[in-house]
């Protein structure tokens, strides 16, 4: 039972209550008139009979009997005047309890209870329209109860009472009203009509229950979920995606190869190899935001990455848009992707420098934060603890409460056609969830927005990025078994590991491999498999290949990750992945420094293979 509903029962008690209780004050009165009328009138025939009428016959009896007849009345009525003084009492003492029942009800009740005559007029606000909207009794009564209505709510409002006091029966209504600090509060309003004793309604009764924060949460749900099944979609296509764009980048960089720079073709070739990148960026993104990408996590100095993009974000954001930094030097350290959070920054400035069409001010911000229980209070999904903060903020044109219910959304953008994917943001979204932090937004229009991300805070010493050498091939034969669902990709890297001098031996999914490795008399020094396939999958496969061969490699390659190779898109230490799509370059150097490790190193632990680290 809502609460409104007990509230109107309590009330429905009270009033009769009250009413039994006037009922039996009117009996009370009644009969004390009736026996006062009774004794005045024997009062007046003893009178007539005695004084007035001079009767010779009384004897001494009868006047002895009249006299007693007249004392046992006033006695009577004596005691009917200590009983009314008693019932008035009870009387008293009920209408006292129903005060206090009627006070305890209104002055604790979470809801704001109202009671409004017919025109609008107040009669009674209860002290939770203070707690909840600010406004003191004295305030309120000299407003009308339409006057803190939000302006585009006012039409609904007005029509649900006037067809309260119509028909008599109030309905259900959701509507902003201002609070004293000039925020807007969502109201759920209940209305019961009081009527008259000629049963037209001179009163409403109004129940209302603040609900802005169950809205809120609502929308946060409804965004979430919107965003879940998009990410979905882009982790689902990814895979397919990628095998195509690495088979035209790789295609277009055997063509470039093979015709020369003077070649007319040479040009169209160029374009299709660049297009084939920003496509494998776009991919990129749309992994980043369904937080499927494979990410290499280490400590960082979060303020020591801003530093070394300041150079970058000068250049970037132009010289009507003045850039400020504030970091202090104690900040903790976080775990992240360092790529990734230069990313994050970058987007960052990027959205706030077209925010900023005729300049303005960008300031980027680090700090260390504690996120406590009030904060669980506010964002129902934090975690309490110890976090690094970016707070990042512009001057520009702002947002209004609809562009930020779908500003993290792919592909949403306020840009005019042609300027802009709608990526950066939904790309910010993913990396932010993916790394474990959170992201809110603070705008208004016309006073700019300001972007918080909060990430873990860590614990360790910071890993400083190991340069990239170049890596020399191991002497001697060395046989690859490529594993690939993908005939075209499967075709295009047999042919590139061949042209290397590496033996290559292919199968096009994990059942097929197991007859290829156990068929071959040759030592397999690398298993170079995909992780999604049809059946088994890469990570099964090489856990059931490495006790057949000891000595032998693993080679992961993946578009995006499912958590068959990681726990929660976090890379881990030794792991070796070959992101698809893949350049001929960076394929030969994973390759070489995989094959460069001690077999030693490499071991199957349930499943997740560990074999080298990660280059290229």
């Amino acid at each position: 039972m809502k609460q409104s509903e007990l509230f109107q029962g309590d009330f429905a008690s009270i009033r009769a209550g009250l009413r039994k209780a006037e009922q039996r004050q009117w009996w009370l009165s009644f009969s004390g008139v009736v026996v006062t009328l009774l004794l005045t009138l024997g009062i007046i025939s003893f009178s007539l009979v005695v004084y007035m009428l001079q009767r010779d016959f009384w004897d001494e009896l009868n006047i002895h009997i009249a006299m007693r007849a007249l004392v046992g009345m006033v006695l009577l009525f004596s005691v009917y005047v200590i009983y009314q003084q008693w019932q008035i009492h009870r009387f008293r003492v009920r209408l006292v309890a129903q005060e206090e029942l009627f006070s305890l009800i209104a002055e604790n009740a979470a809801d704001m209870i109202a009671v409004v005559t017919a025109d609008g007029k107040r009669l009674y606000n209860s002290p939770s329209y203070q707690k909840l909207l600010g406004y003191s009794l004295e305030e309120l009564e000299k407003t009308s109860a339409y006057e803190q209505i939000h302006p585009d709510d006012m039409p609904a409002v007005t029509a649900a009472a006037q067809e309260a006091r119509t028909t008599g029966i109030g309905r259900r209504l959701e509507y902003r009203v201002r609070h004293k600090s000039g925020e807007w509060r969502m109201l759920e309003s209940t209305a019961s009509a009081v009527r008259n004793v000629a049963g037209a309604v001179e009163k409403l009764v109004i129940v209302n229950r603040d609900i802005t924060e169950r809205r809120e949460l609502e929308q946060q749900l409804v965004l979430s979920q919107r965003l879940e099944a998009v990410g979905k979609l882009s982790g689902g296509i990814a895979h397919d995606f990628n095998n195509l764009l690495g088979v035209i980048i790789g295609y277009s960089e055997a063509l470039q190869q093979s015709i020369g720079p003077e070649n007319p073709l040479r040009e169209a070739i160029d374009e299709i190899q660049k297009a084939g990148q920003r496509a494998a960026t776009l991919t990129q993104q749309l992994l980043a935001f369904s937080r499927k990408q494979v990410l290499a996590p280490k400590i960082l100095d979060l303020n020591s990455i801003v530093e070394d993009m300041q150079k970058m974000l000068r250049r970037l954001i132009g010289e009507d848009v003045e850039l400020k930094f504030n970091m202090p030097v104690d900040l903790g350290r976080v775990k992240a992707d360092r790529s990734q959070l230069e990313q994050v920054i970058l987007n960052l400035a990027v959205n706030a420098r077209d925010a900023m069409p005729h300049g303005g001010e960008l300031k980027i911000e680090t700090a260390n934060a504690e996120l406590e229980e009030k904060d669980v209070l506010r964002y129902r999904y934090v975690i309490p603890g110890s976090y690094i903060v970016l707070r990042v903020s512009d001057t520009g044109i702002g947002m209004d409460a609809k562009t930020q219910a779908h500003i993290f959304e792919p592909f949403f953008t306020t840009k005019e056609k042609g300027k802009g994917t709608g990526l950066g943001l939904a790309t910010v979204y993913g990396i932010v969830k993916q790394s474990g932090g959170y992201i809110w937004l603070e705008s208004e229009p016309g006073k700019g927005t300001t972007f918080r991300i909060f990430l873990p805070r860590a614990e360790g010493v910071v890993e400083e990025a190991a340069p990239v050498k170049s890596m020399k091939r191991g002497s001697g034969p060395r046989t690859i078994l490529l594993v690939e669902d993908e005939p075209s990709l499967r075709k295009l890297t047999h042919r590139t590991l061949k042209d290397m001098g590496y033996s290559v031996l292919e199968a096009n999914d994990a059942a097929q491999a197991i007859d290829v490795a156990r068929s071959t008399d040759a030592p397999i020094d690398l298993l170079l498999t995909d992780v999604i396939m049809p059946g088994m999958s890469g990570g099964d496969l090489a856990k059931k290949l490495s006790p057949e061969n000891p000595h032998m490699h693993v080679l992961f390659m993946s578009g995006y990750t499912d958590g068959a190779i990681e726990v929660r898109g976090s890379l881990p230490p030794g792991m070796a992945v070959l992101r698809k799509p893949f350049t001929r370059d960076v394929l030969l150097r994973t390759v070489e420094g995989t094959l460069a490790q001690p077999p030693r190193e490499s071991q199957i632990e349930d499943g997740v293979v560990r074999a080298g680290k990660e280059t290229g």
